[in-house]
């Protein structure tokens, strides 16, 4: 068994499987998905999981070298946007309009969809390297 926080299998694969610069997407149950990324639905009920947990799961195993999210996130949803601040100390954060950023969700390698229900609580992790 794993000794890590994360023990979703689909999402430790991809993890696994990504390069540097690739995106994952850890989303909100409202972001629409396009097709073309891989889609790892982790919703089970409004709020779970919430949009933190699965970051923080997530954080526990990416190496994260920028963060997008869309700039109506500080206004709309303060405290998940307290949330990334914590959770992202240290990583570059760069902030787009919402459409600029579904459109950008096309290129990911996977969205990860949450229980979340809140606007505007989804990020863009663009891997980075451990050396």
């Amino acid at each position: 068994m794993k000794k890590t926080q994360l023990l979703h299998p689909e999402l430790s694969d991809v993890i696994a499987r990504m390069g540097h610069g690739e995106m994952l997407v850890i989303a909100d149950a409202g972001l629409p998905i396009p097709d073309g990324p891989r889609r790892i639905d982790l919703a089970v009920t409004p709020g779970l999981p919430s949009f933190d947990a699965v970051l923080a799961a997530v954080l526990s195993e990416l190496q994260v070298e920028c963060a997008v999210l869309a700039s109506d996130l500080h206004v709309c949803n303060p405290a998940v946007a307290q949330q990334l601040a914590i959770r992202l100390e240290g990583v570059e954060q760069r902030s787009i309009s919402h459409e600029q950023f579904k459109a950008m969700t096309s290129s990911a390698r996977a969205i990860v969809r949450t229980g979340e229900c809140s606007p505007y609580a989804n990020v863009i992790l663009r891997a980075g390297v451990v050396f």
